[in-house]
């Protein structure tokens, strides 16, 4: 079924690898969809608890095709066709992380970006809208849209400064310079930094502890919480908070989480799928 990616379900993880070494997986229409449609397989799967992107080779994306830039600077496409149908992530989230890539934010299960090498253009916004992103030693970002006459695209000037700051934001966006893995990990972008060939190791033993130890359901209503409240008042967000506390009273995840905790044993908590 799929040309570009590679899928893979690893115990609690659902690894997808950008499969383009040769163009540094470089991003085309194809591989959107492919995408798309993996990440809606891996969260209807109640098997998966975490999902993973990440590139092939030495690249984690190296942004748009240069093949689509040209064409679109030529004026000969706009876009294309679907080529596999899928409509991951929660539809009652709302419009904004519905769009082209922001969701990622909309899916029900955590989403973490392998970065595994440069990281660069579309493929900046794309890994921000992941929930966590995990980078190599050879991690590097650079946006690069203002070397191609281009604007803060798919939601990164929305994205960056809420988890950087304006200031290195705009320098990111502005300057268009390579940032560094070490330099990545103290702005926050990174959450963590793995030396040498164990990052994917290290992000499917997070999921793992994930599984192991966390309610599912508890992941999917907290992703949702923290998404959501970016865009409310105190005040509608403190409602919210005290509307989804009660709820999860209710729920068997919370009796579960109590009895495996005064009965000195790992909780059992049901996996989930997309609904």
């Amino acid at each position: 079924m799929y040309e570009e990616i590679l899928y893979e379900v690893d115990g609690p993880s659902a690894v997808i690898t950008l499969n383009r070494p040769a163009q540094l997986n470089a991003w085309t229409d194809r591989m959107h969809d492919e995408v798309r449609h993996a990440i809606a397989a891996a969260e209807d799967d109640t098997a998966v608890v975490g999902i993973i992107l990440t590139g092939a080779g030495r690249a984690f994306c190296a942004g748009a095709d240069m093949g689509n830039l040209q064409a679109i600077s030529d004026g000969e496409r706009l876009g294309s066709e679907s080529v596999l149908d899928a409509d991951p992530g929660d539809a009652d989230i709302g419009y904004g992380y519905r769009d082209t890539y922001n969701y990622l934010a909309s899916v029900r299960k955590p989403v973490i970006a392998a970065i595994n090498g440069a990281c660069a253009g579309m493929a900046v916004p794309i890994s921000l809208f992941c929930d966590m992103r995990f980078g190599s030693d050879k991690a590097m970002m650079m946006t690069a849209f203002a070397k191609r006459g281009l604007i803060a695209e798919w939601g990164s000037a929305w994205m960056l400064p809420r988890m950087i700051g304006t200031g290195n934001a705009l320098d990111m966006l502005m300057s268009s310079r390579k940032v560094r893995a070490d330099e990545l990990l103290r702005m926050g972008i990174l959450s963590r930094v793995v030396e040498g060939d164990g990052l994917l190791a290290q992000c499917k033993a997070y999921v793992q502890d994930l599984a192991d130890g966390c309610s599912p359901e508890s992941l999917a209503v907290m992703k949702r919480q923290v998404y959501q409240q970016l865009q409310r008042p105190l005040e509608e967000s403190t409602q919210d908070t005290h509307k989804l506390m009660v709820e999860s009273f209710k729920r068997p995840d919370f009796k579960e989480g109590v009895a495996s905790f005064v009965e000195k044993r790992p909780p059992r908590f049901a996996r989930i799928g997309k609904s």
